[in-house]
């Protein structure tokens, strides 16, 4: 399926992003690297199709209410952000070089 490749390129792009530019290789950030790309993943997911389908749906009661995916949208963009703070990266420069601070 085309909108499901699209959606595993774009998340693997900013997961390789991501580990070449604050240099991790173990496998704890490994790990949360993978647990970024499944939110990242499902984030786009989610977007696109309530793009397509509106911020609201009618129930069978003929009621507009909000379209069920944005709770999951909301849970993976904090799944995705939880990820990125669990990474204890820097995003300005304490130290010198790339990658994530040594602990002292």
């Amino acid at each position: 399926m085309k909108f499901a490749r699209k959606t595993r390129l774009a998340s693997k792009r900013e997961v390789n992003r991501l580990a070449r530019e604050y240099n991790i290789t173990d496998p704890g950030g490994e790990a949360l690297l993978r647990t970024f790309a499944s939110a990242f993943s499902l984030e786009i997911n989610c977007q696109e199709q309530i793009d397509k389908e509106g911020l609201t749906v009618v129930d069978r009661f003929e009621q507009l209410k909000a379209h069920p995916l944005l709770a999951t949208l909301r849970d993976a963009r904090s799944q995705k952000l939880a990820a990125l703070k669990a990474m204890n990266l820097d995003f300005e420069p304490l130290h010198d070089g790339p990658g994530r601070p040594t602990r002292r």
